[in-house]
């Protein structure tokens, strides 16, 4: 989940079961990123993913005289917010009300994502058209369009 997981190390736990709100800070900084993302992955809401960080990570503070004794504090994370996404995910199909918020989202999701690819192909029409203008020469070293070799 984590590119420097190293960085917690079981002083920063012990740490964080004693209160130090810096230790803590350092957890949180450290996997919320890429937590928000694998939750995302599962619940398809920005806004749900990310309620669902800030509960997890709750539960985690108040529940820190505890956590200097998780030896793997990444993947402990990662199985709690799976388990609140699940939990989310069931609570929601109970949930009429709820599921029409989630479809809107989703929807908007996919609009986001349209429009992405849209500005991509907009840009790259645009770096095209301003690579064509350059003379022989200041276009050597660039390169080539998708599909076009470049033999001058």
């Amino acid at each position: 989940m984590a590119t420097a997981k190293e960085h917690i190390t079981p002083e920063i736990l012990r740490r964080i079961t004693e209160g130090d709100e810096e230790a803590f800070r350092m957890l949180f900084n450290l996997y919320k990123n890429n937590l928000f993302d694998y939750l995302i992955g599962i619940v398809k809401s920005r806004e749900v993913a990310e309620e669902l960080v800030m509960d997890i990570f709750l539960k985690l503070w108040l529940g820190r005289d505890w956590i200097a004794d998780i030896d793997h504090i990444e993947a402990f994370i990662k199985k709690v917010a799976y388990n609140k996404a699940i939990d989310f995910l069931r609570y929601a199909a109970r949930n009429q009300k709820l599921q029409q918020v989630i479809a809107r989202e989703m929807a908007m999701e996919t609009d986001r994502s349209l429009e992405m690819r849209l500005l991509e192909k907009d840009y790259e029409h645009i770096i095209q058209e301003a690579v064509r203008q350059l003379s022989p020469q200041r276009r050597t070293g660039l390169h080539p369009e998708p599909g076009k070799r470049d033999d001058s």
